[in-house]
């Protein structure tokens, strides 16, 4: 498993879209290619929504 990988995982549904528009003009102004700004995007979505759920199970348990 690569980081393009775990990126690519990241992007689903309307995330996916919003790397689609976001990655073109980006890798322009980068220098990156644009598979590779989609998979920072997803990457930085991931982890989103990792700490989103790392939150939601912390308020659970404080919560008992």
């Amino acid at each position: 498993m690569d980081a393009k990988s775990v990126g690519q995982a990241g992007l689903q549904g309307w995330r996916a879209k919003v790397a689609d528009a976001v990655a073109a003009p980006v890798a322009r102004r980068s220098g990156l290619a644009d598979d590779q700004v989609r998979a920072a995007i997803g990457a930085l979505f991931l982890a989103l929504s990792v700490l989103y759920v790392v939150n939601a199970v912390r308020q659970l348990a404080g919560a008992r």
